[in-house]
Formats: C-alpha cells, sequence, structure tokens
C-alpha cells in the first residue's frame, strides 16, 4: 500500500465516517461503501500499533478542515480499532484502494513535515532488515514534539563556508583527495584509522566542512555525550553559526525537539549526535560519519535493534551519498568492508604512525620477565610502577585504565577460587565502595543488597573471601599508597566521568570509556588486569580488548616526547603484538578471517531466538527458514528486566547473502502469532553482539 510521497488539492471528504471493526484473526477491517458524492483526499498513515501484522499504512480520509494543514510527513492522530492512536502521514493521494467507506483522520497535532521521504524510506529497509516493523524504527527515529519549538523561527547560516585546510588528513594516503571529492560533490567511501594522539574532532568536522563547501549536508554518530562535547567543541571552531545542530539523548524533550526541526527545516546541514541522530533529516545528505563503530552504545536497546554503523552503511547506499567508519581501532564488520571493495582504507604510513604513538611495552616479553621474574603475577610491576614515577616526576599526568568499576565488585572463595554466592538469592558478592558503620566494608550481595557478614563456601566450606576483580576505586586506595603525596582522580560511572585533568602530576584511575584527556597529553598509561579483557567468553574479546587499549593509548604523549604504555599482557599475544605495532588492521584481518572459518559475523547473519521453551518451540514449528540454515541451541538465557520463567536461546545462522530472507521468515512469523494474539513474547533479534 506504498505510494509515492507528494501532496494533491483538497476535496470534500465523505459525509458520514465508517464503522471500524475487528474480525477474528486480529485484521482491522474498514466497512461501509462509498457513495461516490465526491473524490477523497486520502492520506496514508502509519500507524503506532506495536503489532507485527499490521505492519503497514492505512488510508485516512481528509476532512475539509484539515485540508491546508495536513502533508506527507506530518503527525496526525486517527481512529484506529476504537482506539485514538499517533500516526504519520507517509503520503496523499486522490483515491484509495479500499473499496470501503474511510475513517476521518480524527486530529493534526501539526503540519510540520517530520518524517522526510528519505527517512521513511530508510526506516522502512531497516524495519525489513531487522525483522521489525516501521512503527518501532520510527519511535526511535523521531523525538516527540513538543509546540514551542514549532513556534519559533529557526536560525540559517549566513554564508556557506570554503573547504577546510588540508594539513590534517595530510598525514594520511589520499587523506587530501578525499577533502577534495567531497566537496567537489562526490560520493567516495573510506574506512579511517585515526592517528594515535590525533584530534579527531576536528578531522570529522573537517570532513563536514567539505561537504558543507560542496552545497551538501553532514550526518555524524558517536557514542557518547563525552565524544559528543568533544566533537561540538570542534564544529564551534570550524563551522559557521547555526550551520550545525547537535542531537544527544540527555537534552530535555523541548530542546531535543527544537535541535531536530534545526535539520528537518534545513537551516542546520550538519547534524551530530549519538546513536538516536542515525535517522536524523539532514537536507541534500552528502555524508554519514561513524566514530568508533565497535563502541558496544551504537547498538540499539530496543527492538528492532538497529546498530548505528549498519543503518549509516544502508543510508549511504539509499541516498547515494560518501561514507566514513571512522575510530582508533578497526572492527572485522568495517575489515569487511574494505575487503568487499565497498570502502577504501584511509591509514598513514609506518612511519608516520611510528613517530606519532607511544612506547608500548608489555610486562610479559623476554627482557621484562628476566629483570622482574613477577612482572606477570604482579598487579603493578616494576616496570608498570616505573614508568608512572618517572611521568610523574616530569610533571605528566599518569592514565591508569581499569576493566571494572567499583570497589571490588566480584569475591571468590579464598580456599577453592570458586565465586562467592548470596546465601538468600544466590546473587554475585561484592564489597561497595562506600564504607559502612564504622568505616567497615561488609561483604554484600550485589542482587539483593543483603550483607554477608559470615561466609560459608558450599563447595569447600572455607570461610574466607578473596578478591576476583578489583574495581577502579579500590585500584585508586592502593595507587594512592604506592605514590604518597600524588594526586589521585578516579573516572567512571561509579564516581562520575571526567572531561579533561589539568595539566601537572597525577594518577587518574578510569574505566574503559571514561578516560579524560589530559592537556599536553599524558606522559604514561598503565593497562591493568589484561586477564579480565582477553579472557571473556566472548566473539569480540579480542577486538574489544584493542578497542579499548588503544583509546586510552591514543591520549598519551609520542615516545619522542617520552610517553610510554605499559600493558599487563603477555606480549605474545595477537592483540597485545597488535597494540605493540599499533596495526588495527592487522587484526581486523585476522578476525575476519577467524570468523569466516568458523562461520561467524560478519561472514554470516545470525539472529537470537529468545522466549519459554513452550513458546519457542510453537514459533519454530512454523518458521521457514532458509535452506542452508544452522539452527544453533537451545542454551539457557539469564533473567532480563521483567522477564519471568525459564527462558530459553536459539541462535539462527545463514550465509550473509541469505541474511534477508532469515529476517523475512522471522518476520513473517512475528506476524502470524501477533494476529493470532498469541500471549508469550519472543525476541527477536537479528546480528546480535553478544553471541555467548
Amino acid at each position: 500500500m506504498s505510494a509515492a510521497l507528494g501532496s494533491v488539492a483538497a476535496v470534500p471528504p465523505v459525509p458520514s465516517p465508517p464503522v471500524i471493526s475487528e474480525p477474528a484473526g486480529g485484521e482491522v477491517r474498514l466497512e461501509g461503501r462509498d457513495d461516490g458524492a465526491a473524490r477523497l483526499r486520502v492520506a496514508r498513515v502509519v500507524v503506532d500499533v506495536p503489532l507485527a501484522h499490521l505492519d503497514r499504512p492505512f488510508d485516512y480520509a481528509v476532512p475539509d478542515k484539515f485540508a491546508d494543514t495536513v502533508q506527507p510527513g506530518c503527525r496526525v492522530r486517527v481512529r484506529f480499532s476504537g482506539q485514538l492512536l499517533d500516526g504519520f502521514v507517509v503520503s496523499l493521494d486522490d483515491a484509495s484502494e479500499f473499496p470501503g467507506r474511510l475513517s476521518p483522520l480524527s486530529h493534526v497535532p501539526s503540519g510540520e513535515p517530520v518524517l522526510t521521504p528519505q527517512v521513511a524510506r530508510l526506516a522502512r529497509v531497516v524495519a525489513d532488515r531487522y525483522a521489525g516493523t516501521l512503527s518501532d524504527v520510527l519511535r526511535l527515529a523521531l523525538p516527540p514534539r513538543r509546540g514551542a519549538p514549532e513556534k519559533r523561527p529557526t536560525p540559517t547560516p549566513d554564508a556557506l563556508p570554503g573547504p577546510p585546510d588540508p594539513a590534517g588528513f595530510a598525514r594520511y594516503r589520499a587523506g587530501a583527495a578525499l577533502l577534495t571529492a567531497l566537496a567537489e560533490g562526490h560520493s567516495p567511501r573510506a574506512v579511517w584509522n585515526a592517528l594515535p594522539g590525533e584530534d579527531w574532532p576536528a578531522r570529522l568536522v573537517e570532513l563536514c566542512r567539505a561537504t558543507l563547501a560542496g552545497s551538501r549536508g553532514s550526518l555524524v554518530v558517536v557514542p557518547d555525550g563525552k565524544d559528543l562535547d568533544r566533537l561540538t567543541d570542534a564544529a564551534t571552531r570550524l563551522l559557521p553559526k547555526h550551520s550545525f545542530t547537535v542531537l544527544r539523548a540527555d537534552d530535555t524533550p523541548e530542546k531535543r525537539y527544537r535541535q531536530f526541526l534545526a535539520a528537518s527545516r534545513g537551516a542546520a546541514q550538519v547534524v551530530l549526535g549519538t546513536r538516536a541522530a542515525m535517522f536524523a533529516p539532514v537536507r541534500d545528505l552528502g555524508l554519514v560519519v561513524v566514530w568508533d563503530d565497535g563502541d558496544d552504545l551504537h547498538a540499539d536497546e530496543h527492538a528492532p535493534y538497529p546498530h548505528a554503523r549498519d543503518v549509516l552503511v544502508q543510508r549511504a547506499f539509499l541516498d547515494g551519498c560518501a561514507a566514513v567508519v571512522a575510530g582508533t581501532a578497526r572492527t572485522a564488520e568495517a575489515a569487511l568492508l574494505v575487503e568487499s571493495g565497498w570502502a577504501h582504507e584511509l591509514v598513514a604510513d609506518r612511519p608516520v604512525v611510528r613517530t606519532c604513538a607511544p612506547r608500548i611495552q608489555a610486562l610479559g616479553d623476554d627482557f621484562e620477565l628476566a629483570r622482574d621474574p613477577a612482572a606477570r603475577s604482579a598487579r603493578l610491576p616494576s616496570l608498570a610502577h616505573e614508568a608512572a614515577r618517572r611521568a610523574l616526576a616530569g610533571g605528566a599526568p599518569v592514565l591508569v585504565q581499569v576493566p571494572r568499576r567499583g570497589y571490588v565488585p566480584s569475591l571468590a572463595c579464598a580456599r577453592c577460587r570458586a565465586p562467592a554466592r548470596c546465601a538468600h538469592c544466590a546473587g554475585p558478592l561484592g564489597i561497595s565502595p562506600r564504607p559502612g558503620p564504622g568505616g567497615a566494608r561488609i561483604p554484600a550481595c550485589r542482587w539483593c543488597a543483603r550483607p554477608a557478614a559470615t561466609f560459608d563456601c558450599p563447595h569447600c566450606h572455607g570461610t574466607k573471601l578473596r578478591a576476583s576483580v578489583v574495581g577502579e576505586s579500590r585500584t585508586a586506595e592502593e595507587l594512592a599508597r604506592a605514590f604518597p603525596g600524588a594526586v589521585v582522580r578516579t573516572s567512571g560511572s561509579t564516581s562520575g566521568v571526567l572531561a579533561t585533568v589539568p595539566a601537572g602530576p597525577a594518577l587518574v584511575v578510569a574505566t574503559p570509556g571514561a578516560e579524560p584527556v589530559a592537556e599536553g597529553g599524558y606522559g604514561a598509561a598503565l593497562l591493568l588486569d589484561s586477564w579480565a579483557l582477553l579472557g571473556r567468553a566472548d566473539l569480540r574479546a579480542g577486538e574489544e580488548a584493542l578497542r579499548r587499549w588503544l583509546n586510552a593509548a591514543t591520549l598519551v604523549r609520542p615516545a619522542s616526547a617520552g610517553g610510554q604504555v605499559v600493558v599487563a599482557a603477555d606480549a605474545g599475544h595477537p592483540v597485545v603484538q597488535a597494540l605493540v605495532r599499533w596495526d588495527p588492521a592487522w587484526l581486523a584481518e585476522r578476525e575476519l578471517a577467524d570468523r569466516r572459518e568458523l562461520g561467524f559475523p560478519p561472514a554470516t547473519r545470525m539472529a537470537s531466538v529468545a522466549g519459554s521453551p513452550a513458546a519457542l518451540s510453537d514459533f519454530l514449528e512454523v518458521l521457514r527458514l532458509p535452506l542452508d540454515a544452522d539452527v544453533l541451541g537451545p542454551v539457557p538465557e539469564p533473567p532480563r528486566a521483567h522477564e519471568e520463567g525459564e527462558r530459553e536461546r536459539y541462535l539462527l545462522r545463514v550465509p550473509r547473502n541469505q541474511g534477508l530472507a532469515l529476517a523475512q521468515a522471522l518476520a513473517e512469523v512475528q506476524g502470524v502469532r501477533s494476529a493470532k494474539k498469541v500471549p508469550e513474547h519472543v525476541r527477536v533479534q537479528l546480528d546480535p553482539l553478544d553471541l555467548i
């Protein structure tokens, strides 16, 4: 029931509304007969209905009183199955394929066209790719309406800027050519690996400025608010006033809607934002950019669970615009884009990389083991201690990255090393950073918060506990004792995330992603507890460890200025080798080859299907999978919020070229279950990040 977007002249509506009924099977029909007295102006509306079998537009008559207000892309309120629901007009027409009498639009809150044809098309493609519904995608794409911003005029920039200075990209092979191509209106595609210490926000804004000089818009998506703040500061310096807008999830609803309108009205042709901005309505889109695409914050946690990188790649294809997948590290998905020829590498020559990189040492190399036999077992061996001491003596801050937040988030039996569990709910025991009465820190359950004053191991009856994982708060205490007199700061979700730290000697303990930027760069970085990253039972463990380490190491001064990075890991590990050589492309290619051999994404496409055993049995019984599909499972699934009872999960795997067929098959079953009003929900997720 799709139609081209456009507007037509107003005509009188039908004289009386139809009767809306819902027959058996859940399909909504509009009953009645058209008396042919007048031609209708028909609005094709996507109704906000979370039912898979109703994932299509519905036709409504436009009354005379709304004839001058309704236009494609505006919000409306309609009667649907006896309820008043929200919807969006996707097209206007003079006729409907429905033979009966159409129900009229109930209300038009605003004639503001917030859903552009390009975004509507993208939303439909994303819904089909992820076996979701169009209304679910539009709920992610469009912010709630606020009346006040619509009444205010949107300021526009005075003039377009000239092309940026190519000096920043001159260090990369074909970097200057990329800027020239964007300014001339071409659509190049690249996978960019930023150099150590690179001012990446300025480089990304230069890409936007080159595109804007060619009279086209840009869209840049970053993982979190800290990165967005840096990007906004760079845009303020390098772009004309009012030429860009910022979409962030933590803004007030009114401000976010005002910023959204700046883009949808075409006043601001550059949009910067976090995950939800991937659907931003940029006028004359010429460039899409995703920064640090390996960050799990790019994966939406709401159905249909789209990933920002994949959405922007699809958007580049649909709109014929340029695309840049950028980051300090490189994912296997980005490596596949390069291998397939869809994108080209944008990297620097090895001599340039060595000039910019800090000196990186692993604690497990042969020289260090000969000098310090305890290097592998000590949490802060002599090499790391000496690097920190030297940087502090030189007046530079030291970054200490620890993979876990909190104080002691995990405890184990001191005798048998079994994880310590709560006697009441079997939840994990840990120690909070906040001391209890009298200054004592008593172990407590992380689920039910009950204190565990005594402990009796059910395996060996041991009564003593040991820390199996140490968080950033406990690490800060240990470093304060190891370096008396030194200033110790923490940055993480427990203590608060710092954006920057001033120059001067200080120890900065941070969790991955919360590392603040130091003025002039850090003198040293200590990457502790590497086993917690490399030892995870996860498909992306190695890739994720390198990404976190490189993001921390890029904040350190180059080796020529005394910068040093110490990683507490075995020097022979491939991930450590990639870090020491600063060669993320090599590890990404290796990861892609290994996954192709084992049949894992991105060489294949996978779907996760989770629910109760009975619901899954019914689901799989009617699922028509492609011929080459594999069914893996079931395996128990950990309980989630608002989900009770026993749950299982299956993984469905198909060759990459059959991914759309798999999504269609899953959507068909969801539609059948929705039409039959099956009460038990089955969660369907395409390309999940977590396969364990």
